[in-house]
């Protein structure tokens, strides 16, 4: 199926929901907490290996909810993500803090399902970097998103098929996490759970149901 891209808002306020100064956490390879530090801290040089997390969505016709980073952002500007990407707050549990940048950067709510959590490091330029134990979810919804645009400045619902196609031909507009996390999700490693929101990659062809 056609990617259906939904026009970038002529609105281009919104509540402001990132801070440098917000405490995130910071682990060890295992996900052990090592302490706290503030996000623009933990993202300066090379990056401090903190908690992260990564969601993808998809509707009833199987296509993933595709967003672009506001301009606003320091890191990735302008580029192409997954549907939502955060960082779990001091003293806030995987659970609550994915619910709540949901809400925060799309307007909604959705029961959430883990795949996986993997370790990387992506320099962004000389000043900054995401160095991250990111744990990766996914989700179905059934109706439109209300987008932030200070989070969010486009999105548009993606074919499986057309992912992969955009990913081969316009690497460069992606962000490197999001390559990294969508290459597992189709590698088959995680089908069981895929197929509990009605996704079967594993016949050839994209189904949903």
């Amino acid at each position: 199926m056609e990617s259906r891209q939904q026009p970038p808002s002529d609105n281009q306020s919104g509540p402001i929901v990132s801070f440098d100064n917000e405490a995130l956490i910071i682990v060890d390879a295992q996900d052990r907490i090592l302490g706290h530090g503030k996000k623009a801290d933990l993202h300066r040089g090379s990056g401090t290996l903190h908690r992260a997390f990564s969601i993808f969505l998809f509707n009833a016709d199987g296509e993933m909810l595709l967003t672009r980073r506001s301009d606003n952002k320091p890191l990735w500007p302008g580029f192409w993500s997954n549907t939502c990407c955060s960082h779990p707050r001091q003293g806030e549990s995987y659970g609550v803090s994915t619910q709540r940048r949901l809400r925060e950067e799309l307007g909604i709510e959705t029961p959430l399902l883990f795949t996986h959590r993997f370790r990387y490091q992506a320099q962004f330029d000389e000043s900054g970097a995401e160095h991250e134990l990111c744990s990766v979810y996914v989700g179905r919804i059934d109706s439109a998103p209300s987008p932030n645009p200070m989070e969010i400045s486009d999105w548009q619902w993606i074919s499986p098929e057309a992912l992969d196609h955009k990913i081969e031909a316009e690497p460069n507009t992606l962000t490197p996490w999001f390559k990294l996390e969508w290459q597992v999700l189709r590698s088959g490693k995680h089908a069981e759970v895929l197929r509990r929101l009605g996704l079967d990659w594993h016949s050839g062809t994209t189904q949903a149901s």
